[in-house]
Order: structure tokens, then sequence, then C-alpha cells
């Protein structure tokens, strides 16, 4: 039998959305194949559309067998047992009071599996349920779609919970190189060493996807790929990459840590949004044998929006350890490959002995999805003169037990917070960006174009 988890009781609100489906659903599953899931642990799925727990058991069961085909079917099984179903408005307290008889006595995660425009109400709502002593609030970026907005939201919340209640989700954070980032560099002293201006020339965070639109209009085409990506995943990553060393790995010492680096981030003028800033959106084009209409032309786009599908934003962090190194954040739709990684290039030798070819930089990788670590070396080869060659040292990371939204939720149940989002990171990542939306959309950094399959779009000439 599991430990027991300091919360044995989740509340999906929005159960019927593709979030629960492709994600929430299948990360249960993994927990349950695991045997992390005690006997006593219940899920209520609320959702608006009609429906009793039978058959909210069945359609569970079908969505399993698309997005969890690694569980074996009878933890899939087991897991829709747990479920009941409640047919409720989530914004209507009165609707929602049966979650408690559907949940059993006890803490309770309330995990808010829905669009950003319906949080405050259901917020209010789940405020007047009375919530036992210990339950939890867990909220889906986006944390707001502004620096206003997150201001508001976290009031709102805090009017209501205390933060050590609230767990804001960024699942980038569970994922295996990212967290073995952190032994890499508090736990080696030969990389720490070299974790800084004087060492590191340039960094690169990059998230590049042959993946289009694929139906997500109705959100994406509102939000674009600097909200959606740089604002919250690559912002994340940021900090953990730039950090100084916390005092212990708790989530207060951590979270502080990453909120430092934020506040040192220069904020950035209209002029150097100009000279800092890319965004593009795809054409038409090929991603190997598959066609791909342009952006505009896909169903739900509202070209007038002027939405970005690529945003390359370069930041500079205003502290000892990083002065004048370029941290350059990216993202894409619709690109020639799938590019996950972090990138430390280090600066050049300081005095070149070898006649023949000039080194290339070191190179330190840690990519994601698959997980692995490389770092590129440079050795001699045969012959004379002696030419130099690079070399990829390579650790592949075997993969973990968990994928990432099963240690997301398992954090949450467990009633740890050190992989949450803490009010002040989400505020003062919207004002790290607020600047660059604002000359967006004043047009005072152009609109380019990629053909979807290509590397994204040449930058513009200075």
């Amino acid at each position: 039998m599991a430990e027991p988890l300091a919360i044995g009781r989740l509340a999906i609100l929005g159960a019927a959305g593709d979030l629960t489906r492709r994600y929430l659903l299948p990360a249960l599953a993994q927990l349950e194949h695991g045997g992390l899931l005690p006997e006593t642990f219940r899920v209520v799925a609320v959702a608006k559309e009609a429906g009793d727990s039978d058959g909210y058991r069945r359609a569970a069961l079908q969505a399993l067998a698309r997005h969890a085909q690694n569980v074996p079917q009878p933890a899939r099984e087991r897991l829709a047992a747990r479920i009941a179903y409640l047919q409720a408005d989530v914004t209507d307290p009165v609707q929602l009071a049966p979650v408690h008889a559907a949940a059993g006595a006890g803490p309770l995660a309330a995990y808010l599996a829905l669009p950003p425009a319906v949080f405050e109400p259901t917020i209010r709502a789940l405020s007047q349920l009375g919530l036992d002593e210990g339950s939890r609030i867990v909220i889906e970026k986006p944390f707001g779609d502004s620096l206003a907005a997150a201001r508001g939201l976290n009031r709102l919340l805090h009017e209501h919970f205390d933060e050590d209640a609230i767990f804001r989700v960024d699942h980038f954070l569970a994922f295996q190189t990212v967290q073995n980032l952190l032994g890499l560099r508090f736990a080696n002293r030969a990389f720490e060493y070299l974790w800084n201006r004087e060492q590191v020339e340039r960094v690169e965070i990059v998230w590049d996807e042959t993946l289009a639109l694929e139906g997500r209009a109705s959100y994406y085409d509102r939000a674009g790929a600097l909200k959606d990506m740089l604002q919250n995943h690559l912002l994340q990553l940021l900090c953990l990459v730039a950090m100084e060393p916390p005092l212990t790995l708790h989530e207060r010492d951590l979270r502080d840590a990453k909120s430092q680096v934020l506040r040192a981030v220069r904020r950035s003028t209209p002029q150097q949004v100009q000279h800092d800033a890319v965004r593009a959106r795809y054409a038409a084009g090929r991603i190997g044998d598959r066609a791909v209409p342009a952006y505009v032309d896909e169903r739900g786009v509202d070209p007038q929006r002027g939405t970005e599908t690529f945003a390359q934003l370069t930041l500079w962090i205003d502290n000892w350890r990083w002065a004048g190194v370029p941290f350059v954040l990216r993202s894409g739709k619709a690109l020639r490959r799938d590019r996950h990684e972090i990138v430390l290039a280090f600066r050049g030798v300081p005095h070149l002995a070898f006649e023949a070819n000039a080194p290339a930089p070191n190179v330190l990788r840690l990519q994601l999805e698959p997980d692995r670590i490389c770092f590129g070396m440079n050795v001699t080869g045969a012959g004379d003169p002696i030419p130099l060659r690079q070399v990829s040292l390579v650790a592949e990371l075997a993969p973990l037990e968990l994928p990432a939204y099963s240690r997301v939720l398992l954090d949450i149940l467990q009633a740890r917070s050190t992989m949450s989002i803490r009010a002040d990171e989400a505020e003062l990542s919207w004002e790290i960006v607020e600047p660059v939306l604002a000359a967006w959309s004043k047009r005072q950094v152009p609109l380019l174009e990629y053909p979807a399959g290509t590397d994204g779009p040449a930058p513009p000439a200075n």
C-alpha cells in the first residue's frame, strides 16, 4: 500500500476538457500504476455536461486508452473506479457543494482545469465550500494575461486562501533534465566554478516545435508564443540556470533564489525591444511529408490580431554573476525540427596555440524530451599539423518512472510547494514581458514570416 498522502482527495473542475483527458487522467493513471495512490484516494470529476459517474468512467477509460497506452489496463480500470462525476456549474457554490459528499472528508485539492476567464468566479465559489484545513487550490497557467491581471488574480486568491494553500502549475519544472540542472550546478564544484560571466559567453533557452496550431486557435490566437511559452515556462528555466546557490532546496529558499533572478532581469526600453526581440508567424509550407497551411488560414484564427507563432527575446541580468551575458529565449511553432534545450556557450581560450584551425567553443547542452546532457570539447586528431576536432560527451538520462504531470500531481498531493510558482514570481515574470508586449501592440517590432518547416525567420538587419 502507498504511503499516506497529505491530501487524499482530488476534485478536477473542468473534467470534460482537453487538459484533463490528455494530461491529468494519464498522470493519475501513472500514479495508480506506481502504487502511489492509497486505497482511500478519491477523484471527483466536475463539469457542466450532463452525465453520471458510470458514463464518465467509460469516457475516462477511452481517454486513457489513447493517452496512457503505456499504463496497463488493470491500473486504468482501478483509477476509473475511484472517480465520481458531478454535473455542476463550477462558478456556483450551491452546485459545487456536493463535492464534499462525493469526495469524502479530509483535505481536498481543487484543480482548476478551466479557461482563465472563469478563474475568478470559481475561486469565489470554492472559498464558500468550507474546505477542510490542508486543502489546496491548483491553478494552471496562464496566471493572468497581463501584469495587472496577475496582480488581480493574486489579490483574489489571497483574499480567500493562504499562499501555502495555492499551487500554480508549471509542469516544465518537473522535467527530469530541469531537476537535474540543480544537481549539475550545486553538487559539482567544477561546473559551478564555470557558471558565470567570466566563462559563459551566451545562454540560449529554446523550445522549438514541429507542431503547428493543432486546433488550439481559441486559446493560442489570443496568447501567442510570447505569452504561451516565454512569459512562464522559459522564464522559469532561466531562473534555474541563473540563480545563486540557495541555502537549501526547500521551497522558500529555492523560490527566493528564483525571485532574485527575476528582479535582476533588466526591464526593456522600447528601443531595446526593437533591438532584442523578434516576432514572426508561419506561412504555408511543409513539415516532412505534411502540408501546413499558413497560420492566418488556420481555422479560428483572426489575422487582424497579428498573433505571433515565433518569439525570440534577448534578456540581460544585471548582477555580478551575469552582467553582460545575453540570455536568448526562443520558442516557435511549425519549425523544421523539435529542439528543446538549454545551451551554455563558453568563451574561447585566451591564447590559441593551434595554427591550423580555431577550436569550436565549448558548449553544454541540457536537452529535454529526450533527456540528455551533452558537453562539446576539443581534442586533437591525427596528422601534421595537428588538427582540432570537437567531440561530445553525452549522458543519456534514463526515463523517470513518473512523467512531468504525474510528478506535479504527486507534489500537490504530498503538499510540497517547491515546484509551484509563487505569487511574486508570476508578477515579476509579467513585469519582464510587458514592455515587449507594449512595443508589439504598437507595431514597433515588425511581424516577420517564415515558411512552415524551416528554422524560423531570418533576423532583421540592425
